[in-house]
């Protein structure tokens, strides 16, 4: 049995498993391209250190708001198979967050719509992260970069302030 495109979840993930059911079977699969974001000691560029992180999510939503990501990668590109995880509850440094998973023919439509996902998820994913730093607990803004990211495949999302 295939595991559902879009995971929710506060477990971790195995990248080995995950990566091998994606592509079980599937002979036409010339190409796998996978991102693993993890959880970093330090919030923004300079900013204070990370004790931990809290990401909240409103359940049934952000799977179809991520799902309707998946259907527009498999749009956009010659994908065969696409695979997300998204971790929420408390986190620490080091712990994985998030997991995307493309299968193609070829390396660069892989390539292509395994970024996408991940500029899509960054600025259009319906999570609240909440850091815990020495200075206290602060939620995380939107930042423009991610912004800038998502804006190349000609998506605007405007949520930096």
């Amino acid at each position: 049995m295939a595991a559902p495109r879009v995971a929710i979840q506060q477990a971790d993930f195995d990248v080995s498993a995950e990566l091998a059911q994606l592509r079980a079977a599937d002979h036409r699969v010339g190409a796998v391209c996978s991102f693993v974001g993890t959880v970093r000691a330090a919030g923004q560029p300079g900013g204070p250190e990370v004790f931990d992180m809290e990401l909240e999510h409103y359940p049934g939503m952000t799977e179809k708001a991520i799902e309707a990501m998946v259907d527009e990668a498999h749009r956009r590109f010659d994908i065969f198979a696409a695979r997300v995880i998204h971790r929420v509850g408390l986190l620490r440094p080091g712990e994985q967050i998030v997991f995307v998973a493309v299968t193609s023919a070829h390396r660069g439509h892989s390539f292509q719509a395994c970024e996408f996902l991940m500029d899509y998820l960054k600025t259009q994913a319906p999570f609240w992260k909440k850091e815990r730093t020495p200075q206290g607990e602060r939620w995380v803004d939107a930042r423009s970069s991610d912004d800038a990211a998502l804006a190349r495949w000609g998506i605007q999302a405007g949520n930096a302030t």
